[in-house]
Parts: structure tokens; sequence; C-alpha cells
């Protein structure tokens, strides 16, 4: 059983219900149908608004998520567990460990959310346990560490780097800069400096630890470990926050840029042009990949992974809205999937060939968030879908549930750019 200390925190003790973090009204939305820049009008689309819910609605279902899967039961429902005074972390509860991807998307939902606290305690927890403090390995996170903090490996999965930079930045803009390792832009500043660094900061490739972007290429690697080092995974690929971090970092600010139109030319080829899905992983110019650790891969396999390319896209479309392309491709998408009679599975070959006869949760989560940029009429099922799915829960309930979470903040138009500020809030 995790730590939990519930005599002395309130925050442990909040029951479910009580537990209201959104609240209506929510504020203008960005027209539907319309081409928008979130990142310069500050409006985004409230796609559960468009499928005739209320505010109070949303905000009921916002909240009850947040809760269930935060402070519900331990066994059953919950994958946020607190520890002590000032720590806590997001367990994959099916695989019994703490992922630098769980941790740093516990963070982007409580900055989404504003829950200071919760922020700060995953983050205490992730710079304690999770990142490197000496080593060639310094500045990045192990990927997978024991409910105790011990590491179970000291490779980073690039992932959980990318969502800790962008979460931090976000949380400068929430509530301004800290101290220590509070001083959030600061923070994400220094390991934003590490992913393309590394090898210069070494002096030359210690200990197999490689750059997290190959530099030719411009594009995130799989895991900056030797042979890993020389492809990538289609849903770490991530343009809207590198344009953020090309006017925010503080330096290679011209390579952040170009890494953005390097992952947009990218997902062009990384996807099938008939069904719209993309491989786990892939060669940098987009050809499914075998994984090499599993000798039964065949590398065209659409699978957990990749169900967030979905939202990387549709993100990078609502907030800069740069390619026509991007909405072609989430309409092909969808529409393949809407093919799928009666209801779509969770994995397929990359041309559409069903594998599996379960559906997942996180599918439906991302694929009712790529809505943002859809124009098909079938869009309106997958919106519809995502709302009448129950709060994951169960043995399977982290990965699924941290998607559930950021497509309900996407569908809701609370998944929100915050610009880093200099002060703290008063």
């Amino acid at each position: 059983m995790p730590l939990l200390t519930t005599a002395l925190f309130g925050l442990a003790l909040l029951a479910p219900a009580s537990l209201a973090v959104v609240k209506p009204p929510l504020g203008k939305a960005a027209a539907p149908g319309k081409s928008s820049r979130s990142f310069t009008t500050g409006e985004y689309r409230n796609l559960f608004r468009e499928i005739g819910k209320s505010d109070e609605e949303i905000c009921d279902k916002l909240n009850k998520a947040y809760a269930q899967l935060f402070f519900g039961d331990d066994a059953s429902q919950r994958v946020y567990y607190p520890v002590g005074p000032d720590l806590g972390y997001i367990k994959d509860v099916g695989n019994g460990d703490v992922r630098s991807e769980g941790m740093s998307y516990g963070m982007m939902i409580a900055v989404q959310l504003g829950q200071k606290e919760v922020f700060d305690r995953l983050w205490k927890w992730s710079k304690t346990y999770m990142q490197h403090q000496s080593g060639p390995w310094q500045g990045y996170f192990a990927w997978s560490c024991k409910e105790s903090g011990e590491k179970n490996t000291k490779f980073p999965a690039s992932d959980g780097e990318e969502y800790f930079i962008t979460a931090l930045y976000f949380a400068a803009g929430k509530w301004g800069t800290g101290k220590g390792i509070f001083d959030y832009r600061a923070e994400a500043d220094a390991v934003l400096y590490q992913l393309i660094n590394k090898e210069k900061v070494n002096g030359r490739i210690v200990d197999n630890a490689h750059n997290m972007f190959n530099l030719q290429h411009k594009q995130v690697v799989f895991v900056p470990n030797g042979d890993a080092a020389k492809f990538t995974d289609a849903s770490y690929h991530l343009p809207s926050f590198y344009e953020l971090w090309s006017r925010w970092g503080k330096s290679d600010k011209s390579f952040w840029k170009e890494a953005a139109q390097a992952s947009r030319a990218y997902f062009k080829k990384a996807v099938h042009p008939v069904t719209g899905l993309a491989s786990d992983y892939s060669t940098f110019d987009g050809k499914p990949m075998k994984a090499p650790w599993d000798p039964n891969s065949k590398g065209d396999i659409f699978a957990f992974d990749a169900f967030r390319v979905a939202q990387n896209i549709a993100m990078d479309h609502a907030w800069f809205n740069t390619d026509p392309w991007q909405v072609q491709q989430t309409n092909r998408m969808l529409e393949f999937f809407d093919r799928q009679k009666p209801n779509y599975v969770s994995n397929y070959t990359v041309d559409g060939k069903p594998l599996v006869e379960f559906r997942s949760g996180g599918l439906i989560a991302m694929n009712a968030a790529s809505c943002l940029a859809a124009t098909t009429p079938s869009a309106k099922r997958f919106i519809q879908d995502l709302w009448d799915a129950p709060v994951p829960s169960g043995q399977w309930r982290y990965y699924d549930g941290m998607l559930y979470l950021f497509g309900l903040l996407h569908c809701s138009g609370q998944y929100r750019i915050w610009a880093p500020r200099a002060k703290p809030s008063s």
C-alpha cells in the first residue's frame, strides 16, 4: 500500500464529490468551423458545448473524473498517491511502477486544473527520485521507478521530458515563478537545454547517453540510449510544444522552430494514406519500424503509443493552425474509425486490419480530442463517445485515465497555453 498520511493532509481527505476544481461559467469559446489560433486569440473550442452540453454538466464531468482518478478509492480508482508532507506520485497500477510519462502527465493535468499543491508534490517527487543529479545522464529523468523512489532503470523516455518542460513553463504562467526547484521557468530551461546539448555537455557520448533529439533530422528520439536513439515514436512528436519552446526557451530557439516544422513534415510520412493510422515506432522518414525488443512485431502496428498521435496533430492545429493537411488527416482517420462497425477496437495494422477485440478508453479519449481539427460530420459521434465513456477504473486505469483526462480537458476547452511570467502571483 502506498504511503498516504491522511491524518495530516487535508488534500487527501477530500471526498471526490466535494472536489470542485472547475466551475461555470467556462468563458468564451472559439467559434466552431472558423480558423482559429488559440496561441494568438486566447480562445479555445469547447466541443462539449457544441454537442449541446451545458457549462454545469461539463464542469461536473471534469470534476468527477479528476476526483476519482486523483482522490478515489486506493485499490480501484485513484492513480495519484500523496506521500508525506510534500511529495506525491502517479502510479502505473497495472505494471506496478511510477513512470516519467505519468508524472509529467499528472503535472500537466494539475496545472490545467489549477491544482498547485498536487503539481508541486509531483514535481518534487520527480526531482528527488527520477532526475539524475550527476553523471552522464544528469538532467534526464529515469523513465521508471519503484514507489519507494528507487530507480528501476537509468534510462529516460523522451515523452516524459517533453511534458515536464511544458508543464513547468505553464506553471510559471499560471502561478509565477518560485524559489529553488519551484523556479518553474528556470527548471524548464535547464531540462530543455539538455535535450539537444547532452553530448556537448558530456564532451562526447558517455555511457551511451545521447541527445534526446536527433540534430540532423531535428526529431525526437525514442530513447536517447544507444540504438534506441536511432528511431522515433510518432506519439512523441509535439510540434505545438516545440513552437512554444522556440518562443519561451532560454536558448536554441531557432532549433525548436525547425523541430516544429520537421515534426509536421514527419507526420505526413508517418500516417497511412487511407486509414490515417500511424505505427507505434518508425524511422525518421516515417516508415513503420519493428520494435528491436519484440521479435514477434512486424512494425506496422497501430497500438497504445500511437493513440496519442491524433491528439498531437489536433492540438497543433488548434493552437497554431499552420497546415490544412492536419484537418484532412484528422477527417481521414476519424472516417476510418467510423467505418468500423459496430465499434472500433484498440489495435490495428496501419492499413486497417483489426488485431484485438477490445476497446480502450484511452483511444476513445484521443479520438475525441482529435475533433479539435475535424470537419467531418462524424466528429460529433466521437465527442459523444467520450462524454458517454465511464471514468477508467480497475487494473488498467492509469494510461486510459491519463488520456481520459486529457480528452476531457481538450474537449471542454480547458487544455490551455499559459505563457510564463517572471514574478509569482500575489
